[in-house]
């Protein structure tokens, strides 16, 4: 597949990513940065940090947000013009995510120029150099454990920098520039991305099927990871997932300390549930902290408990992560109550994975205990639909009605917008005894849903797209 960074060229003479302080950090002071999709979580992020190390940082978005606001307040020019036309007559370096194609105008008008092109991980990892860098991998949770890990730090006042992939008004929002030595971001496995970072510790949370746009299977995917893992020094740690089945095979290069984390009596951090309270007990030294479970569900107790160690590791005592987790607020879109509307519950969650979905739905129903469980599921890429719809057809066993519109296209060739609909998903779901209906039509959409949802009622909105903008419109009725 297409990479941007191939035989790019480099200006001013030399490759100024080198580090070259005494420290080991990249020096940016006076460099000239360009972010293209400056507007996104980890983008903005990445270009309010680069900005607080003297780097003159500006950027484009499509809209502007609450997210292109705060990296305006923190000296980020932000332009909404993607032509090309509006980017600064100067430039160093244009940054990019993996999700940008080649072809976008401002890449073109970088290449036209010989402005180096550099990818979002390949500058974050740079910035990882001659810091504590700590990289929060895995299929799902990375947000949410990531946002606990920075809150628990935040309150022991270690005062963590943070690039995190959602909101979390709690801990400042979706970035956070502090003063010391320690850099916490979400790793992610598309475009192999996460090789680029230089964490001295490291979680792999969880490794499952996804992403099949860009491998070719599950072997391909393990094998990704545990090069990741085999990038961390001899000094480094590794916490993983104790029933990964995979764990093994990830970390069996590593030179690092690895330790397992889970719910079985052999993982070296073992998590236990009772009575609304989790207990997490290490090895040999039995019984370290106790916790109320920020969000509902075992598998957020679970990136609670990773948090957790990996805070201890960096050095909070035990006592004072127990109270700052049983303190966290949650985050944007997991989760996410939003009020009610005439006695109906509703609640916002990006999942968009099966596992994803099948815990989330687990959780809200055990939680609330609604008369009914109405799931709204915006299906996230054609490649993810058609590859795991089997999977997707048999995660929704706790929903009492889904209603699905059409699938959200991200990075999606002619052939998968062809292979595969909204409306085979539904068929799939009614083929497994699933009340399910497609509903393209936004107003549709919601005037159904507010036929079909009644006082007791939750419902949840899912989905990595836009389609928390339906919910929010239901609540402001």
């Amino acid at each position: 597949m297409p990479d941007v960074n191939d035989h790019l060229p480099v200006v001013n003479g030399g490759d100024w990513l080198s580090p070259d302080r005494p420290d080991g950090r990249l020096d940016l002071a006076g460099r000239r940065l360009y972010f293209v999709g400056v507007g996104g979580s980890g983008m903005s992020g990445l270009a309010r940090l680069a900005a607080s190390l003297g780097a003159a940082c500006s950027g484009s978005d499509r809209g502007a947000s609450a997210t292109t606001r705060a990296a305006e307040a923190d000296g980020v020019a932000v332009t909404l013009d993607q032509s090309g036309a509006a980017m600064p007559d100067r430039l160093d370096a244009v940054i990019a995510t993996a999700a940008v194609p080649p072809d976008h105008p401002e890449l073109v008008e970088a290449a036209r120029r010989g402005v180096p092109v550099v990818k979002y991980a390949q500058m974050l990892g740079k910035l990882m150099l001659g810091r504590r860098g700590v990289a929060i991998a895995g299929t799902h949770g990375k947000s949410s454990t990531t946002a606990m890990l920075a809150h628990v730090l935040i309150s022991a006042g270690r005062d963590p920098s943070f690039i995190l992939g959602a909101r979390c008004e709690q801990i400042g929002g979706s970035a956070r520039v502090g003063h010391r030595d320690t850099l916490i971001a979400e790793a992610c496995e598309y475009d192999r991305s996460f090789h680029h970072l230089r964490p001295t510790l490291a979680t792999v949370l969880n490794v499952e099927a996804d992403h099949l746009d860009y491998y070719a299977d599950l072997d391909e995917i393990v094998a990704a990871f545990a090069d990741f893992a085999g990038r961390l020094p001899d000094d480094g740690y590794l916490l993983i997932q104790h029933e990964c089945p995979h764990r093994n095979a990830i970390a069996a290069d590593s030179l690092a300390t690895v330790d397992t984390l889970g719910f079985h009596p052999d993982a070296d951090f073992r998590i236990a549930l009772a009575e609304g309270t989790a207990s997490l007990e290490h090895a040999g030294h039995g019984r370290v902290l106790s916790f109320t479970p920020p969000m509902p569900g075992e598998h957020m107790a679970y990136n609670a408990a990773a948090a957790a160690v990996l805070a201890h590791r960096l050095g909070v005592d035990w006592a004072d992560i127990g109270p700052a987790l049983s303190g966290f607020r949650g985050l944007d879109r997991r989760m996410q109550r939003l009020g009610q509307s005439d006695g109906v519950t509703v609640v916002d969650d990006y999942a968009h994975h099966p596992t994803e979905i099948a815990a989330t739905l687990h959780a809200l129903r055990t939680h609330y205990r609604p008369r009914r469980l109405i799931c709204v599921f915006q299906p996230h890429q054609h490649s993810r639909t058609r590859h795991l719809l089997d999977d997707f057809a048999a995660c929704f066993a706790d929903a009492d009605l889904v209603l699905v519109p059409d699938i959200f296209a991200v990075r999606d060739p002619d052939a998968d917008r062809l292979a595969v609909t909204a409306q085979d998903l539904v068929d799939r779901l009614a083929a497994h005894g699933q009340a399910a209906r497609h509903l393209a039509d936004p107003e549709t959409l919601l005037a159904t849903l507010r036929d079909a949802a009644q006082p007791g009622d939750l419902v949840v909105t899912m989905g990595a797209g836009d389609i928390d903008r339906l919910s929010k419109t239901y609540v402001a009725k």
